[in-house]
């Protein structure tokens, strides 16, 4: 195909969100000739689809339709994959000894335009890469990287854009940083800032996660414009993505299985997953005779139920596989548990925490392995139980023995 681009289209944090996916699918392959297409991050893992599917149709589905990729912190491993590794830029990814993981820079022509396009990701959203993923990977400021690929890079390039995966807010003050931007196309953060924000001469805009919608930019004058939108609806796909919806489909039918009736208190309403996770800290602590309890509220999603809990449900509530384990606390927090609950509210978010406050004495603390091996120097036992059969036995009338026949014939 003999592409002439007049525009970049962006999407962001998709996470693998496959129930409605023909107008995301059909759009961005209707847009292609004239389009550069373009991810922020995180467009695996969240939802049954990357459980079941292991990252088949996430890969075929940015093979076929996409041309550049920022890594993100979810499906970490998958941008090391050859093909998705080529098509993958970030400016401030290094190895142990410096050698950059990834293309630190790709040259489009856009509108008549030599366009630069580079990605940066944020320290906190690294640092949510668990850790024997990230282990001989380094990150280094993102502002100052985009400097020097600026500068390394400027009688290459009329135009700069930039693929973060950091954070709204933090793309704001990156683009203060940043003057020589014209384009940051945000991602991470899940927020309800989209932009177009203007930062001095620099455009700051996020697509709608989860599949629903993208943010584009394209020549203006003698600068950008930049606008968001949804994808519109779409009941078909081209033929060329027949394959690609086909073996979406048939997972789906796997997806619809029922586990179990939910919770009538729980019932036809947001998940609150903050109230969820404190009732299962409580029956962890009192029915595993832990000494405490200590789960980040971001372990879960907030996800809509209805009458009946349905394996897809379940693995959209708890898309990580996170097992339950007893962690030794590091020395410098057996006597501090103050400092430690602070540190790990930095690092992941908001905490559940039981008993609260913790006992003075205690030398270990059931939480997932995630945090276990990421935060908690990773000195571990196994409890025998994943934070998601706990979260089905929370939400149903059935027995956790049901659940977990469905999702282990699955």
């Amino acid at each position: 195909m003999n592409r002439q681009l007049r525009q970049i289209i962006a999407t962001t944090d998709v996470h693998s969100a496959f129930d409605s996916a023909a107008p995301m699918l059909a759009h961005l392959h209707a847009a292609r000739p004239d389009s550069l297409i373009v991810d922020c991050g995180d467009f695996f893992e969240g939802s049954g689809y990357y459980h079941l599917g292991e990252g088949r149709i996430e890969r075929q589905a940015l093979t076929t339709l996409y041309d550049l990729l920022a890594p993100g912190n979810h499906g970490w491993p998958h941008y090391f994959e050859p093909q998705l590794r080529r098509m993958t830029v970030c400016a401030n990814t290094t190895d142990d000894y410096g050698t950059p993981l990834f293309n630190r820079v790709r040259i489009q022509h856009i509108g008549g335009r030599r366009v630069a396009v580079t990605a940066v990701m944020g320290p906190q959203a690294f640092n949510a890469i668990p850790a024997d993923q990230r282990a001989g990977h380094r990150i280094s400021n993102p502002a100052q990287a985009l400097h020097e690929v600026m500068q390394e890079n400027h009688h290459r390039a009329d135009s700069w854009m930039v693929l973060s995966h950091s954070g709204f807010d933090e793309d704001l003050k990156l683009a203060a940083a940043c003057p020589r931007a014209d384009v940051i196309f945000a991602g991470h953060c899940h927020s309800n800032s989209f932009g177009p924000a203007h930062v001095g001469d620099t455009l700051v805009v996020k697509g709608r996660e989860l599949g629903a919608g993208y943010a584009a930019a394209e020549p203006v004058g003698s600068g950008w414009g930049a606008r968001i939108g949804c994808f519109p609806d779409a009941h078909s796909v081209p033929h060329e993505l027949t394959s690609l919806m086909e073996k979406i489909s048939a997972i789906g039918l796997r997806l619809r299985s029922p586990l179990g009736g939910v919770d009538e208190r729980l019932r036809d309403a947001p998940l609150d997953r903050r109230g969820l996770l404190e009732e299962i800290a409580c029956r962890l602590h009192s029915g595993l005779g832990a000494d405490a309890v200590i789960l980040n509220e971001t372990a879960l999603r907030p996800v809509p139920l209805g009458a009946t809990l349905t394996l897809g449900d379940l693995l959209a509530i708890e898309p990580f596989g996170n097992q339950l384990v007893h962690a030794f606390l590091p020395e410098q927090h057996v006597q501090d548990h103050g400092k430690l609950l602070n540190h790990l509210t930095e690092l992941v978010g908001p905490l559940i925490v039981a008993p609260a406050p913790l006992p003075p004495t205690i030398r270990t603390v059931l939480t997932t392995d995630y945090l276990a091996d990421s935060y908690l120097d990773g000195r571990t036992h196994q409890a025998g139980i994943r934070l998601r059969q706990a979260v089905s036995h929370v939400l149903t009338t059935s027995l956790l023995s049901s659940a977990d026949s469905q999702e282990g014939g699955q």
